[in-house]
């Protein structure tokens, strides 16, 4: 099956060849995809990515539509010469190469940067893997939930008298595609203006890390240890869950000053915030965090949640439902901004999935088509972009290269 393309988006004309599985390069590849970038999937023959099997419905992955929209697949044996070197015509026609196989992987395979760099002098490869590509741990396997603990975050996840938790989701694998995509974007810039390209080197560790805030500069003045919290943030006042009169829980975030001026007006207190007062204060407010806590919810438990919500719109207090898949379907919200959107699949007919994100207001990212079945592109990409015709294609297939 031939897909025709036209994207639209701030990447339109731009090609990345994505030479990896999984989440962590693939996802990177998908934010591309949704910026209107040309994304060819290689995978290998017969096999293809482990997620076409993750998260399955009556034998059909529902990962998969997901985070392997806006790609085209092409079936290519990388474990054979000639793999690699149909894979090296392909990167002379790109800007971007993205994979994340163990360090030395490629290099095993002869596709090395300065191979890669022959053939295409401006080609910027995008390398994401546990540990870097340099250093005593980067020749270790690493999943997402390793580079999670290694880079802070699963020791301060979960309640202080258990085990650390982990997010529900693959949050170091996403991460380390958020970072790769700043990366590739950035070499994409620097080679716009000195024409050249170079590699792009995203750890999920130091992804993780990124976003710990201050975890090691507190540790290294103070010799402060951030622990497991629970649904708070220490010091941090007041920010929490509380109950409602008809059982549902709401999120409240009042820990600026002026913000729980607003709270605290609404509780009918004005004098907590009044200068003086122990809870005017940030610092106030972070020691007296299970007082506060405690007085809120006994409030909190009054009102019903529709009402408690509108009390603290009005006020300019931010606050929430903790929303799940069907809330988000019927939020009126999500439905205005067109946050959820429905797009056409070849196998399930309709599929509601998230839209592209961020918004542009002149060049607006698409979700053009779902996860393609694998090599459903060969044709298109073997004989319209390298012109290799349908006999010599037949050959490579029946010798298992493509």
């Amino acid at each position: 099956m031939t897909t025709e393309i036209s994207a639209s988006g701030s990447l339109s004309g731009i090609r990345v060849i994505e030479a990896g599985q999984l989440l962590a390069g693939p996802f990177a590849a998908t934010l591309m995809g949704d910026q209107g970038a040309d994304v060819i999937k290689v995978e290998a023959p017969g096999a293809g990515d482990p997620m076409r099997a993750w998260g399955r419905t009556d034998g059909d992955s529902l990962w998969w539509p997901v985070v392997g929209r806006n790609k085209r697949s092409v079936t290519l044996n990388l474990r054979e010469e000639e793999g690699q070197e149909i894979f090296l015509r392909l990167v002379a026609e790109a800007d971007i190469v993205v994979e994340n196989f163990r360090p030395g992987t490629f290099e095993k395979w002869g596709l090395s940067y300065e191979r890669l760099k022959e053939v295409n002098p401006g080609i910027i490869l995008v390398r994401v893997s546990g540990y870097g590509q340099t250093g005593p741990y980067s020749h270790r396997a690493g999943y997402g939930s390793i580079g999670e603990a290694m880079g802070g975050l699963r020791y301060i996840l979960g309640d202080p008298d258990r085990q650390p938790a982990r997010a529900g989701i693959s949050i170091g694998d996403s991460l380390a595609a958020m970072h790769a995509c700043v990366g590739a974007l950035s070499a994409l810039q620097h080679r716009n203006v000195t024409g050249e390209g170079q590699v792009v080197d995203a750890s999920i560790y130091e992804s993780v890390l990124a976003m710990m805030e201050s975890l090691v500069t507190e540790w290294d003045v103070a010799q402060y240890q951030r622990e497991r919290t629970g649904a708070i943030l220490p010091n941090v006042a007041p920010s929490n869950v509380y109950p409602t009169k008809d059982g549902q829980l709401i999120l409240i975030a009042a820990n600026q000053d002026t913000v729980f001026s607003r709270l605290a007006d609404a509780m009918g207190h004005p004098e907590w915030s009044a200068p003086g007062h122990e809870y005017s204060t940030h610092v106030g407010r972070g020691k007296a965090q299970t007082e506060l806590d405690d007085l809120i919810s006994a409030w909190t438990s009054t009102l019903v949640a529709d009402e408690l919500l509108e009390l603290m719109s009005s006020g300019g207090v931010p606050a929430g439902r903790i929303y799940r898949a069907a809330d988000m379907l019927e939020d009126p919200h999500f439905q205005a901004r067109d946050s959820i959107v429905e797009v056409p699949d070849q196998t399930f007919g309709q599929l509601k999935m998230q839209n592209v994100v961020p918004k542009m207001s002149l060049t607006p990212g698409t979700i053009r088509w779902t996860g393609p079945d694998l090599g459903q592109h060969n044709d298109d990409v073997y004989d319209d972009l390298l012109g290799i015709d349908s006999e010599a294609r037949a050959d490579l297939a029946q010798r298992g290269i493509i």
